[in-house]
């Protein structure tokens, strides 16, 4: 099995995708934010809160991989944050919303600055994993030796993200459910909750200048 720590797994996702600065890192936590409010996005209202021209976040919304529109054009999806339901369940402030993969729900919080309840479910043993996470931390877990799978997409972060990375990161009950799981998968490897919450950190803080 690969043995990977936090920082590592953090220095090689941050190679497969730049840092976003100035007027596009304001777009991305506008999104996110305005998401978070668990109602379909038109760009107006992104560019009117983000403080931007329209045409560069239409720009932006057509360039950028994994944002998701229904059929009026609204996001409702974008970088690991959903408003349709997908297995990770993310509730913020009573509002209903999901996450991509279960490294999602642990980095989230800290971007929309909201406290996230969250539940989902093994792979293995179809043992519900629940729990709560702030800003700042993981404050619940249930059960206590849930693992998260990792893995680092060979690809980089393309517009097949969900196939090539989501889909192999997901919440176990325990480290055995997780090595039972991961058997077999080239380059898979288990992190700790809280290892993958501070990989979240890193996450944010080289992608976003968000925690720096």
């Amino acid at each position: 099995m690969t043995q990977m720590t936090a920082d590592g797994v953090a220095g090689l996702l941050s190679e497969l995708m730049d840092s976003l600065e100035g007027d596009e890192r304001n777009l991305a936590l506008t999104i996110y934010r305005l998401l978070a409010e668990g109602r379909p996005v038109r760009p107006e209202r992104i560019a009117e809160r983000a403080g931007l021209d329209r045409a560069a976040v239409d720009e932006a919304l057509e360039e950028w991989p994994g944002v998701f529109r229904d059929e009026q054009g609204r996001v409702v999806g974008f970088w690991g944050l959903a408003q349709p339901e997908m297995p990770h369940r993310f509730e913020v402030d009573g509002v209903r919303l999901h996450a991509w993969c279960a490294w999602d729900t642990l980095f989230l919080p800290a971007l929309i600055g909201k406290t996230a309840r969250v539940s989902s479910q093994c792979p293995v043993t179809g043992e519900t994993i629940s729990l709560t996470v702030a800003p700042d931390g993981v404050e619940a877990l249930s059960p206590e030796g849930a693992v998260v799978s990792m893995l680092v997409p060979a690809d980089g972060f393309d517009a097949d993200v969900i196939q090539s990375f989501c889909h192999h990161v997901h919440f176990f009950a325990s480290r055995e459910a997780g090595e039972q799981w991961i058997d077999g998968r080239e380059g898979a490897f288990l992190l700790t909750v809280p290892e993958a919450f501070q990989l979240g950190e890193l996450w944010n803080r080289r992608r976003l200048g968000v925690g720096a």
